[in-house]
C-alpha cells in the first residue's frame, strides 16, 4: 500500500502516466470504455492508493472544455449516478422506498455538474422527474437517446 496521499505530487501528470498505461490516449477514452463505473471504480484502476474520484472527475471536465464536449461529460456522469444508486433501473413508481435512491442519483449529478451547465442539470433532472423514463431505464452510456433529448450537444 502506497502512503502517498492523491494530491500528493503532480497528481495530473500521475493519472496520465496511468491511463496510458492501460493503453489509452485520453482520460476520456479510458472512462468511455468504463461507462456504468462510478468515479470512485476508475480512480481504483488508476491507482488504488493514489488516484481519487474527484480527480479523474477534474480531468475529465477539462478535456471536455478542450473538446466542447462537456454536455456529454455531463450526461456520462449522470449515467455513473443513475449506475450507483439505481442498480436496477428507474423505479416503477416513485414511492418512498425509493424516492431517496433518485434523489441521491440527481443530487450527486447535479453535485459534480460544472457550474456552466447546472442549470440544464436541474431542467433536466426536474424533467425525468415530471415525466419519469420507463421503468427499468438505465442507461448505458453518454449517447442514451433520452439523455440527448434531454441534454442535447453544444452547437458550434
Amino acid at each position: 500500500m502506497s502512503d502517498r496521499h492523491p494530491f500528493q505530487g503532480n497528481w495530473v501528470a500521475r493519472l496520465y502516466e496511468r491511463v496510458r498505461e492501460r493503453g489509452y490516449d485520453s482520460l476520456t477514452a479510458f472512462a468511455e470504455a468504463r461507462p456504468t463505473a462510478s468515479l470512485v471504480a476508475l480512480a481504483k484502476e488508476l491507482g488504488p492508493d493514489d488516484v481519487a474520484g474527484v480527480q479523474v472527475f477534474k480531468g475529465l471536465v477539462a478535456e471536455a472544455e478542450r473538446n466542447n464536449q462537456v454536455t456529454r461529460i455531463v450526461r456520462g456522469q449522470l449515467v455513473r449516478e443513475l449506475w450507483a444508486c439505481l442498480p436496477n433501473g428507474w423505479p416503477a413508481v416513485l414511492d418512498d422506498a425509493n424516492r431517496f435512491d433518485v434523489a441521491h442519483a440527481l443530487g450527486a449529478w447535479v453535485a459534480f455538474t460544472p457550474e456552466t451547465h447546472k442549470e440544464r442539470a436541474d431542467k433536466a433532472g426536474d424533467a425525468l422527474l415530471a415525466t419519469p423514463p420507463p421503468p427499468g431505464w438505465l442507461p448505458l452510456g453518454p449517447n442514451d437517446e433520452l439523455l440527448r433529448t434531454l441534454l442535447p450537444d453544444e452547437t458550434v
